[in-house]
């Protein structure tokens, strides 16, 4: 039988290290799994509670509103106001969305088609590529590099193209690489956008998770950005609420309008009780996202000085839940996934192989900072115990 929509995707790139490590908790090993980037901090009390509370009253058990209760929407940019000086209509700029990945989905329905193309990162989130994919649109990918200008980069690729890219998706900080952007850049990328009529899309999925005093900027502080671009914004990693299905998406009033009017066609929104409890935790939850933030940031100095002294050295995100990280040179010849596949089998620790990000990961590794730090120094003495080994 003919899938014609999904017919082009390809398997999942993470399914054998998942299978070997499946296989070895079932067989008692002790897995550290940074792998899968599945916060595992406790989501805040005043979420839990309401949640709680809003439960127990049978209106909220029916039918809610596909693009948000009217309270989410304006707990969103209360969020927006405080956090990066950005005024938002509740109204008309703000949509909420069942999670980052079904609204970035569903607004590549509604933005593209067969024929369109659309520029997106490599490596990259898979579902920035698929996404558009599955929408019938056409794919460029655009390198990111260390060295590199990625703002030139986006823009030669854009003028290089044919057809000429109906959409840019940007994600800052990335996932997997945890690359970082000032300002400036989303100012020269609003302005391309706006010269060539193309719907800027930020994933701002890491807005939250900024260490050493750098504090990741929303594409909305650009003066007329919201006359081209939408921004993501989820729950999920400062607020850690993932398995919620809390984001939102917020900018261009028009781009807003039309996600709406598919979702309204599509669902009827999260679960009431999870919005009434997501929005007390955007209004008092400030402090609990600063929280959040230094203990990822402990985190990665554990990971990333614990690993130097293993000769293994990597760059110090700024930011994300991510340590991306080139193969050890001694070990440089293995392929991502066989290498992953190794610490998974020597040192009980799981991490993602760099491939399944794109052709341009491979040759590196992700790490999820997912797991108390004395759980991390323990996974980077099994680490060095391993590439002793190899």
């Amino acid at each position: 039988m003919n899938f014609r929509r999904i017919g082009s995707l390809p398997p999942y790139a993470f399914a054998e290290v998942n299978r070997l490590k499946t296989e070895a908790r079932q067989a008692g090993v002790d897995v550290i799994d940074l792998g899968f980037g599945n916060p595992d901090i406790p989501s805040p009390q005043v979420a839990v509670e309401t949640l709680v509370d809003a439960a127990r009253q049978p209106a909220n058990h029916r039918y809610s509103a596909s693009r948000g209760i009217d309270d989410l929407r304006r707990a969103l940019a209360g969020r927006y106001r405080r956090r990066f000086g950005v005024d938002l209509d509740p109204e008309t700029e703000v949509i909420s969305t069942i999670g980052s990945k079904e609204g970035l989905s569903h607004l590549m329905w509604a933005l593209l088609q067969p024929g369109d193309a659309a520029i997106v990162p490599d490596p990259s989130y898979p579902i920035h590529i698929y996404a558009p994919v599955i929408a019938g649109a056409e794919v460029r990918t655009a390198p990111i590099g260390s060295e590199a200008d990625y703002f030139e980069v986006v823009q030669r690729m854009f003028h290089d193209s044919w057809p000429r890219p109906r959409v840019i998706i940007v994600s800052f900080p990335h996932n997997p690489t945890a690359h970082t952007v000032d300002l400036g850049f989303f100012e020269r990328l609003v302005e391309l956008a706006r010269s060539n009529e193309v719907v800027l899309v930020h994933d701002f999925a890491y807005a939250d998770l900024g260490f050493d005093g750098y504090r990741p900027p929303s594409v909305l502080e650009v003066p007329g950005a919201k006359d081209v671009a939408v921004e993501i914004y989820s729950m999920t990693k400062g607020h850690s609420m993932a398995g919620w299905r809390v984001g939102f998406m917020a900018g261009n009033a028009e781009v807003v309008a039309a996600l709406a009017k598919l979702k309204s066609y599509l669902d009827y929104g999260t679960f009431q009780p999870i919005q009434i409890a997501a929005a007390a935790a955007l209004d008092q939850g400030d402090e609990f996202v600063d929280d959040v933030n230094h203990v990822y940031q402990e985190r990665r100095d554990v990971l990333v000085d614990g690993l130097a002294e293993l000769d293994w050295k990597m760059e110090r995100p700024r930011g994300t839940m991510f340590v991306w990280a080139p193969i050890p040179v001694p070990y440089e010849e293995m392929s991502s996934t066989d290498f992953s596949i190794h610490l998974l089998e020597s040192a009980g620790v799981a991490i993602s192989p760099g491939v399944g990000f794109g052709p341009r990961g491979e040759g590196f590794v992700r790490f999820a900072l997912v797991e108390e730090a004395s759980r991390i120094e323990e996974a980077v003495a099994r680490i060095g115990q391993a590439l002793d080994r190899l």
